[in-house]
This record gives C-alpha cells, sequence and structure tokens, in this order.
C-alpha cells in the first residue's frame, strides 16, 4: 500500500473501533503512524469531519416535516404499489438533501478556519509525539525553530515563562510552518509525561478567522482546554489538561 492508496482507503474513515477494525483501513493507519506526511493529512481530515458533523448536528428540520411525510404516506398506501413507494421514498430523500445543501454550501468552512486549526493541534498534543529539539534552554529553542523557518520570535507571558520547558517541534498548518513549544507543569497526574502544556505559534495570515483582541478565548478542544489570542502578527494556541482556572495560572 503506498501514501496515495492509503489516503483514498481513509477517506471514509471516522475515528472509533469500528472503523479501525477493518483490515485495509488498519492498514492505513498503520501506514500514517510511520509516515509523517499522511499523519498530518489524516488529522486534519478528521478534524475537518468532525467541524462538519458538528454543523450537520445543528441543522434543525423545518416545523412539521416529519409529520407531513408521515400524513401524506400514509393517505397514499394504499394506492401505490410497491415500485412507487420506493419512488416516493428517494423522492423525500433528494429532497431533504436539497433542502439541507442549501443551507450547508453557503456557510460552509473552509479549511483553514480557527476551529478546523484547535482541533488539528490538540491532536497532535494528546497523540503522542517526539519532540525535534529536547531542551530546557529556552535561546536553544529559538535558535532551532528560526533555522527550520518556523515562528521564533514569539512572546511568553511572564507566568508561562516560570514553567519548565521541555523542548520543541515544528509542524505544519495548510502549508505553513507552526512552532510548537512544550511544557512541563510538575502536576501529579502527569509526572510521567515528558510534557503537558503546549503552545503552538503560527503566522495570523495563516488563519481567515484569527480573533482579532489580544485577550485570551477559552474553550474546550477535544480533551484539552485552550485560549487562544493574537498578538503581533502572530496567532497564539496554548493547551493543556484541565479546566479554565488550570490554563489560567499561565496566561
Amino acid at each position: 500500500m503506498n501514501h496515495d492508496e492509503a489516503k483514498t482507503i481513509l477517506l471514509p474513515y471516522r475515528p472509533g473501533p469500528a472503523d479501525a477494525e477493518d483490515p485495509q483501513i488498519a492498514g492505513a493507519l498503520a501506514l500514517a503512524k510511520r509516515d509523517p506526511e499522511l499523519a498530518g493529512w489524516l488529522e486534519a481530515h478528521c478534524a475537518r469531519q468532525f467541524v462538519i458533523g458538528e454543523k450537520f448536528r445543528q441543522l434543525i428540520a423545518p416545523a412539521g416535516l416529519k409529520e407531513q411525510i408521515i400524513s401524506e404516506q400514509a393517505a397514499s398506501e394504499k394506492m401505490i404499489s410497491r415500485r412507487q413507494k420506493i419512488q416516493f421514498a428517494m423522492a423525500v430523500i433528494v429532497g431533504l438533501l436539497v433542502a439541507l445543501a442549501v443551507f450547508w454550501f453557503p456557510h460552509r468552512a473552509p479549511d483553514d478556519t480557527l476551529a478546523i486549526y484547535q482541533n488539528q493541534m490538540a491532536g497532535v498534543a494528546l497523540r503522542g509525539y517526539a519532540m525535534d529539539l529536547t531542551t530546557n534552554d529556552p535561546a536553544a529553542v529559538r535558535a532551532y525553530l528560526a533555522q527550520n523557518h518556523a515562528p521564533a520570535d514569539f512572546i511568553l507571558s511572564a507566568k508561562l515563562k516560570q514553567a519548565a520547558l521541555t523542548g520543541c517541534a515544528v509542524e505544519s498548518w495548510q502549508g505553513v510552518k507552526v512552532s510548537m513549544i512544550c511544557f512541563h507543569t510538575g502536576q501529579t497526574s502527569a509526572a510521567n509525561e515528558a510534557s503537558d502544556l503546549w503552545l503552538f505559534v503560527v503566522d495570523r495570515a495563516a488563519m481567515k478567522d484569527a480573533p482579532a483582541g489580544a485577550s485570551p478565548q477559552l474553550s474546550k478542544v477535544n480533551r484539552l482546554i485552550t485560549a487562544t489570542w493574537t498578538q503581533g502578527d502572530k496567532l497564539y494556541l496554548l493547551g493543556t489538561a484541565g479546566d479554565e482556572q488550570t490554563i489560567r495560572q499561565y496566561l
């Protein structure tokens, strides 16, 4: 199985044990673990499907549509044949899909939205990763990121500077380099982990709907509590396990 074949197999994939039991999907997932580029594509694909699913779950069917369908079907049931019943059901489905399309496509979010970015970066932090550079030296982190053309002129809050630095990595978003700076909070629940607090920094121009102000916006993303803000020409995303009180300690 090559890179492109794995992408084709993973297009219908949704995270969960049911899909993972399929031999072809399991093989493609195994390849993604060994192929960083495929792994990045898969994370972006899953994040995009999550956002699309949330949009569909927010849709509300027109009032009375269910009752109208049931009423019309009951009135026609004695008059139509089996073939006509099938045709009627298909027509109803097509009508619903058209109605959903009219609602959905004008508001369809592009791939470079903040919600998808947050989900993808949270996935990077949670999936288990190897830092490109392991060090507690801030200067070494900035030098490494600059050498790899990732944002290195980021600004840390006074509280975040007090957190134990453990290293960094360079991630990718829509073809743009993202700096991932890793910290360890010293929490007992995370004592065996190399890092449990992550700061992602990317050029603000890479996000169409980046927040306008420097005041952090808090939100739950996957299993992380996150804070997102802009400062200068950079977009910052800070994430950790816990609640709002936990993350405010580092803002």
